[in-house]
């Protein structure tokens, strides 16, 4: 395990032997991280935050409670995950709100999610998107408040209008269908 001499990995937290941790890092007692995955400098890491295996976590990336992050999935720096729809300095009722990223997804620099959100399989979250809804599988979201603009495919290429990536040829036919409802909704 490499460990930063300036990290703080709380007792109580799990962090993979091979894992890799920055200048800076706080990893709460009951948080997980797994197998190779990288947290950058200065990553917070809240209790019972689930961090999964080879992930990349870029500098400044805040994962507080009840964020579950899936295998192979990058945060970008400054990205931020919230826990709290109704926030308050003191709220006696307060719980955690669940917030999940699937495997395999990216969330871009600056990106804010909201919680209570999923964010599916293979979708791109663009640099500073404000992410209010789910993020299906597959989907590119940007903008204030994030909205698909695109599709990606599962090496984070955009596909062209006939679900085709034009850097490895594959097809996507299933999601043909969810580019054209979305299509003729935003006609009206």
């Amino acid at each position: 395990m490499s460990i930063h001499q300036t990290a703080e990995v709380e007792p109580g937290a799990e962090v993979a032997e091979d894992a890799r941790v920055w200048h800076w890092v706080h990893v709460r007692a009951g948080a997980k991280v797994g197998h190779r995955t990288v947290l950058g400098k200065d990553v917070y890491i809240d209790t019972d935050v689930a961090v999964g295996d080879d992930c990349k976590v870029q500098n400044f990336a805040t994962l507080y409670r009840g964020v579950t992050i899936g295998n192979r999935v990058f945060v970008g720096p400054h990205a931020c995950f919230t826990n709290d729809p109704y926030p308050r300095a003191v709220s006696p009722n307060w719980q955690a709100v669940t917030t999940r990223v699937e495997d395999d997804a990216s969330v871009g620099a600056n990106a804010t999610i909201l919680c209570g959100i999923t964010i599916g399989r293979y979708a791109m979250v663009a640099a500073g998107a404000v992410v209010t809804k789910d993020v299906p599988a597959h989907a590119i979201v940007a903008g204030l408040p994030a909205r698909v603009i695109g599709w990606a495919c599962e090496c984070g290429r955009p596909l062209d209008r006939n679900m085709r990536c034009v850097h490895d040829g594959r097809i996507f036919p299933e999601l043909k269908e969810k580019s054209g409802k979305k299509r003729s909704r935003q006609r009206k």
